[in-house]
């Protein structure tokens, strides 16, 4: 669990929180401990109900030094009681969803979603006796319209993936505590830097530590912040439980990418802005998405509601014709920015998601909500993550493809 810390700013928490020098070697850096178990001085119990805050490093798949420091340091950041960190970001998805719902349970979901998590809520849950109602977040009297008796649960992503639209989490905390419900947040494209998602009342904040938090591309996590209670119960279900543990190894790397988190997110959103602008005023863009810029159709909540415009960005050339012939030109011709799936690392990665491609297998939404969609995507977006190259070069390269 996150211990308390004097810190105040956020690059001395990003550097120090959860970390300290070994208290046998003095050294500055934190260990890695791969150990799988452990050699225990007294007597213990092997069940997860057994454990509690006080209780000593026993087995791997309980706890290790290694993901208990990047617990910490995510927590101070967030500002929440407690972190826990998995496998990956659909690790920490679940584990929201498989703790908190069981079978005879509702949980509303923002219809636009990580596609993961999109596919679980209308494959997975509804098998197992979960009722999923898929919402337009931005429409918040929808949203309270849902609301069931059962409902124990409102999960929401800002932005949202891909579209870059934004919910309000201070409203949606309003109707979630109306409703004696939890609310969850996938804030991975903002991160701890761009959004304080807990004190606009979400009770997990969700990330894929993949991206921003890790910061570099070479590994993968989930983590979930949020009160001490709630952060134990999902520890003992999805951890030990269901076993889907972080690596010490890679809490050892996205460690020390998120000691220089606040750095990063501040020559990420100098970065985006920067090429965000000159992507408005290229004659072959239909449109831009992006938080920072005044033409983003939620750009009042978003100056209200984060810190950090932070680098995702989405943008429109023409029909899903022409974003298939400008992803072929990107994948033969990109220079500097990589044609590749994901987000948030230092490299700039782009990739094209036609609509049409996600509607048959993601999303699946029809009639308003899908008509909603077309007004962020048109035919197709591009997703460009804006990493940390000058933005000179980023700009040359995307004139280049662009033509």
């Amino acid at each position: 669990m996150a211990k308390s810390n004097a810190y105040k700013g956020l690059s001395t928490t990003a550097i120090h929180a959860g970390e300290g020098p070994d208290p046998a070697t003095g050294a500055s850096a934190p260990n890695i401990v791969m150990s799988s178990t452990y050699v225990a001085d007294e007597v213990a119990g092997f069940s997860a109900h057994d454990l509690t805050d006080d209780s000593p490093f026993i087995y791997g798949r309980w706890a290790n030094p290694s993901v208990r420091s990047l617990e910490d340091k995510i927590a101070a950041l967030e500002g929440t009681e407690a972190c826990l960190c998995l496998a990956s970001g659909m690790a920490a998805a679940s584990a929201i969803f498989l703790t908190v719902l069981s079978a005879g349970d509702h949980v509303i979901v923002s219809d636009v979603s990580y596609a993961g998590v999109a596919e679980l809520a209308r494959d997975t849950l509804p098998r197992l006796g979960i009722a999923v109602s898929l919402i337009d977040m931005t429409d918040l009297d929808a949203v309270a319209g849902a609301v069931r008796p059962n409902t124990r649960l409102i999960h929401t992503e800002t932005p949202a993936n891909p579209i870059m639209r934004l919910t309000d989490l201070a409203a949606i905390s309003r109707i979630a505590r109306d409703a004696n419900a939890k609310h969850s947040c996938d804030a991975t494209f903002a991160s701890p830097i761009g959004q304080r998602s807990a004190e606009l009342g979400v009770d997990y904040v969700m990330h894929s530590i993949t991206k921003y938090i890790g910061g570099h591309g070479d590994a993968i996590g989930g983590a979930v912040c949020g009160r001490a209670e709630d952060i134990k119960a999902l520890t003992v279900e999805a951890a030990i439980h269901h076993g889907g543990i972080l690596s010490p190894f890679n809490a050892w790397l996205i460690a020390r990418g998120t000691s220089t988190l606040p750095l990063r997110m501040r020559a990420h959103q100098e970065g985006a802005m920067a090429v965000a602008a000159w992507l408005e005023d290229h004659p072959k863009v239909k449109r831009v998405l992006y938080p920072g810029l005044a033409s983003h159709p939620q750009h009042e909540l978003a100056v209200r509601q984060m810190n950090n415009f932070s680098a995702m960005m989405a943008f429109q050339v023409g029909d899903a014709k022409a974003g298939d012939a400008l992803a072929a030109r990107m994948a033969n011709e990109l220079q500097v920015i990589h044609h590749a799936v994901s987000l948030g690392h230092h490299r700039s990665l782009i990739w094209w998601l036609p609509t049409d491609g996600m509607m048959e297998t993601s999303f699946r939404l029809s009639g308003k909500q899908f008509a909603r969609y077309r007004d962020y995507a048109g035919d197709g977006i591009f997703r460009l993550s804006v990493g940390l190259e000058d933005a000179e070069d980023l700009i040359a390269d995307l004139d280049r493809v662009l033509g």
